[in-house]
């Protein structure tokens, strides 16, 4: 942008009687918004990969969760991301905090199963069957969405993002599990890992309730992320019940991509 000199105005000349304003006033500069950097994609990820369709024990870029670091049998990461919870395990161990992975990977139909009992009202939510307590779809939609991702969209179907010792924010707020939140809020950073839903509030006012015990692997899910917003529709999202709320909600701007700027 050219700033025209204030020479002369108001037709001043070098015999006028008014003082000759040397001292222009300052121009603001224009602050235009910052463009995201990519991350850099380190691999081949396909759509099954983003959705969540894919097969754990086919796969193998998923690796099964040993016994002692998870409360139950069965549970899959990425391997990458499973290799950087062990040393983070291992160094939480030595300060007398344990970590125990309660949630991991979680395909396609697993998230349907969830989502659709909610839906239906075979999962009650806040002690409620919402078939019978929400009639209008987007209303019933937006109370599940509270805390669970519908199928397609869940950063579980990554392979990278894992539930920790307890699925209660209450739980963290005091005694052992107090203990344990502090040292993951210093320490998970250094082994690649954040809270993708932080407190809601004006840094991030869309997406799910706070989960303090949802952490991601962010070295592999900022790179799926980027993808999905690139390669995701909500007129895509489909193949379970109240899918067609999707687009109506806008579940990607503000869901998928309504996480933390320390996850972005």
């Amino acid at each position: 942008m050219v700033v025209s000199s204030f020479w002369g105005c108001d037709n001043q000349g070098p015999d006028s009687d008014k003082p000759v304003n040397n001292n222009p006033p300052k121009v603001e500069e224009t602050k235009l918004p910052q463009k995201t950097i990519p991350p850099k994609i380190t691999q081949e990820f396909t759509l099954d990969d983003l959705t969540g369709k894919v097969s754990l024990k086919e796969n193998k870029q998923f690796i099964k969760i040993a016994g002692k670091h998870a409360s139950k049998n069965g549970m899959y990461m990425r391997a990458e991301a499973y290799d950087s919870f062990v040393s983070m395990f291992d160094a939480a161990q030595k300060e007398g905090v344990n970590l125990k992975i309660v949630s991991a990977t979680r395909p396609f139909g697993h998230q349907k199963s969830i989502w659709e009992a909610k839906w239906n009202g075979s999962r009650k939510v806040d002690g409620k069957d919402l078939s019978k307590t929400i009639k209008d779809p987007k209303t019933r939609a937006l109370k599940i969405l509270e805390y669970s991702s519908m199928p397609g969209t869940s950063r579980h179907h990554w392979g990278t993002d894992i539930d920790l010792n307890n699925l209660n924010n209450d739980y963290f707020e005091k005694g052992e599990g107090a203990k344990v939140y502090a040292w993951l809020t210093k320490n998970a950073a250094k082994y690649g890992f954040c809270q993708p839903y932080s407190p809601k509030g004006k840094e991030r006012p869309h997406g799910y309730e706070e989960e303090k015990w949802h952490w991601s692997y962010t070295p592999i899910s900022k790179q799926l992320t980027y993808l999905y917003k690139e390669k995701i529709k909500d007129g895509s999202i489909a193949g379970f019940k109240g899918a067609e709320t999707a687009m109506e909600i806008g579940v990607l701007e503000k869901f998928v991509l309504g996480i933390s700027k320390d996850c972005n």
